[in-house]
């Protein structure tokens, strides 16, 4: 990741055709699925020369008006061109502490009242805490699974996900945007390094360089034993912790799945 700007900008381009940037269709054999970089350059108003030097890393600090044309040019929503914005941030080379990462005491008991499933997970994805419904829910929603692991690896998960494409793309660009502009994260390193050897389609995924904060759309989760459940995504910044998020999944009231999420709480006596 030592040239995370222009990896940007390589797979941003990669993925806009000439038609989408209203380019005439040309003549010849394109060597590149998505734009040129004199195409981008041309675009965005600035030479090729400059736009060259920000993809080789030889300039990383593109201003504020080459960024908002390049965002244009890419088609980035708000979150990557916010994105695009924290790659060409000068970076300071002090490196604060590192803080534990640890579940208040408050928010552990607050899971454990709360009768929908819930967990609190790292940047990383690891599942730090989880109340007992989550754990009936999902294997991957059990304190010590990397939940990135679970999915993208582990085939009990898969068969748990009807949406696996769609999960899949979910979380690899929700790690994007959980980790901004850390970039040289030995830990984060490690687990790409791991899933993109282990899985063709992390690989692929993380090549896109898609950031996505929140989840859209609902979750379905298969079970084995009440079948498939259509549940809602809360997700909430955990304040005062290094990038703890807190997970909720809740049913429409009165829907079949709220029904079956009451049959999975402990004690509950299923006819």
């Amino acid at each position: 990741m030592d040239n995370a700007l222009g990896d940007f900008l390589r797979a941003r381009r990669e993925l806009v055709t000439p038609a989408e940037a209203g380019l005439p269709p040309g003549h010849g054999l394109r060597r590149v699925p998505g734009l040129r970089r004199e195409e981008v350059a041309m675009l965005a108003g600035i030479s090729v020369e400059y736009y060259l030097r920000l993809e080789r890393g030889r300039d990383r600090s593109p201003s504020p008006q080459v960024i908002d044309s390049l965002a244009a040019v890419l088609q980035l929503d708000a979150e990557g061109t916010a994105y695009l914005s924290a790659l060409a941030q000068p970076k300071s080379r002090r490196r604060p502490p590192r803080r534990e990462e640890q579940v208040p005491r408050s928010l552990e008991l607050l899971l454990q009242t709360i009768n929908v499933p819930a967990i609190v997970f790292n940047k990383y994805s690891d599942v730090l805490a989880a109340n007992p419904l989550a754990r009936a829910l999902a294997p991957d929603l059990t304190p010590g699974v990397n939940r990135l692991r679970s999915l993208f690896v582990d085939k009990a998960t898969r068969a748990h996900q009807p949406d696996w494409e769609h999960q899949t793309a979910a979380v690899v660009a929700h790690l994007r945007a959980q980790i901004g502009a850390e970039t040289d994260d030995e830990r984060l390193h490690a687990l790409i390094g791991e899933l993109s050897m282990k899985s063709d389609r992390f690989r692929q995924l993380w090549a896109r360089h898609d950031v996505r904060a929140a989840q859209s759309g609902p979750l379905r989760i298969r079970h084995p034993r009440v079948g498939d459940l259509e549940l809602l995504v809360e997700k909430f910044k955990v304040a005062g912790t290094a990038g703890l998020e807190a997970l909720l999944l809740h049913a429409e009231p009165g829907s079949r799945s709220a029904t079956a999420l009451t049959e999975l709480l402990p004690g509950a006596i299923v006819p």
